[in-house]
């Protein structure tokens, strides 16, 4: 066997591996298949000689990828479409437009681009194909407020829930019920047009309803449920008047509840999930083993406090130092998930980059050991950076370098932090969005 790599030179192996199994135009790649006239799209065949139109919409991070990679496979047998994705995530595309809008908080752009993308489905009719590219991001670039709201009353909405540490599930229990497109709402808009609907998933356990707030799946939230997540994180007196009185209005009954499962409606609709979280992290440990370590994918599931879950991954790694278990050395544990962070102060930084920094503070003097964390859409938070990567010697480093690492937690100031010890990682926009990854490594 050839020299096993330091852990820091595992690192961008393992970043690699990742993206790469998770590359969203690869994913539809194998999810399209068009023979003759028949179209192969997730399990289900379609004949195109009976098809009027085919339209492609969507909203993500990845979906303009998507869209690209859709447009080489079918060509001119592709009508036109229209795809909402962050500011500089964009593709170029022929037959598709691509619109680009605010991400996490929605912005003018996004509305605009979400009032062409329902009128453009308003046209579809019952001998129609609408195909809906779908992947993390889409709930903050999906934006169309329910009637009686503004995009101010989605914005400060969504900065609270953003700062509160609410789950994904709870931010977008209530973002569906401030949305005339979320929660199944584009999939009413759609019909009667048969609708297919490919997604990479960046929530963790891929419940089809949470993903980019479920804009072609039944909801089985409720207006009391986005009640419930204002009520549990004190928000119910701080957000805008109106988004509490629409609120109030939908739990009584006054305002139509969003479609759930069994409304006929979803006859003519299908989801299918062809990229996950899963999937990049089995291939970065397939990677780490080829490369000559024991590597184990220890969970998929990763939730809680990004500061309390760095404190997890340092612990896991002095078990691996001192115990060879789960795994011996040299180990790789691959771990894939989404925390949270509780906004305390006024510093930068994102879930990813908090994770690493309290990592650091307990790796302190533990030799041959990196732990790094990574945010696969390339933009952790409201940075530049994806994550953070940290070993035993961090914490020498900000001493010698005058760097309040406690300080920087308690600031939520994670990103200048790192940047001061040279330990952020950077990738760039990567085009696909499938949760984190964190990787602990002891050679």
């Amino acid at each position: 066997m050839s020299r096993v790599p330091p852990p820091h030179d595992l690192v961008p192996e393992l970043v690699q591996a990742a993206l790469r199994a998770a590359d969203p135009a690869a994913a539809v790649q194998r999810a399209v298949r068009l023979e003759d006239d028949l179209l192969h799209v997730a399990d289900k065949t379609y004949d195109l000689n009976r098809v009027r139109h085919v339209y492609a919409v969507g909203a993500g991070k990845a979906s303009a990828t998507m869209a690209q990679a859709l447009e080489e496979m079918l060509g001119e047998r592709l009508t036109g479409g229209i795809i909402v994705t962050k500011y500089g995530y964009a593709r170029p595309t022929r037959r598709v437009t691509v619109r680009e809008a605010g991400h996490p908080i929605p912005d003018e752009a996004g509305v605009q681009a979400t009032r062409e993308l329902l009128d453009l489905v308003d046209q579809a009719d019952v001998d129609d194909l609408v195909l809906a590219l779908i992947s993390g991001g889409g709930s903050a670039l999906l934006v169309a407020p329910a009637e009686g709201l503004t995009l101010e009353d989605i914005q400060a909405t969504t900065d609270l829930l953003l700062a509160s540490g609410a789950t994904i599930n709870e931010l977008n229990a209530v973002r569906k019920h401030l949305s005339a497109i979320k929660g199944g709402q584009l999939a009413r808009r759609v019909a009667p047009a048969r609708l297919v609907t490919l997604i990479v998933s960046d929530v963790v356990g891929d419940p089809l309803d949470v993903i980019a707030s479920g804009p072609t799946v039944p909801d089985p939230t409720t207006f009391a449920d986005a009640w419930d997540v204002l009520v549990r994180f004190g928000l119910l007196e701080r957000v805008p008047a109106p988004v509490r009185a629409h609120l109030q209005e939908g739990r009584a009954g006054r305002r139509p509840e969003t479609p759930k499962p069994g409304d006929p409606l979803f006859e003519r609709v299908h989801n299918a999930i062809i990229a996950s979280n899963r999937q990049a992290a089995e291939a970065a440990a397939v990677r780490a083993t080829e490369l000559g370590y024991h590597a184990l994918v220890l969970t998929t599931f990763l939730e809680g406090e990004a500061r309390e879950v760095g404190t997890v991954l340092a612990a896991l790694a002095r078990e691996l130092a001192s115990h060879d278990r789960p795994v011996p050395r040299p180990a790789c544990l691959v771990l894939g998930g989404e925390t949270t962070v509780t906004v305390r102060g006024p510093g930068k930084g994102g879930r990813n980059q908090e994770m690493a920094l309290s990592a650091a503070l307990r790796l302190d003097g533990l030799p041959n050991t990196v732990v790094a964390t990574l945010a696969t859409d390339g933009g952790d938070g409201p940075t530049d950076a994806a994550g953070g990567i940290v070993d035993g010697h961090t914490m020498m480093l900000a001493r010698q370098r005058g760097v309040d690492v406690r300080g920087a937690l308690a600031r939520n100031d994670s990103y200048r932090a790192l940047d001061a010890l040279g330990a952020l990682l950077k990738t760039g926009p990567t085009g696909t969005n499938v949760n984190d990854l964190a990787f602990v490594i002891v050679g």
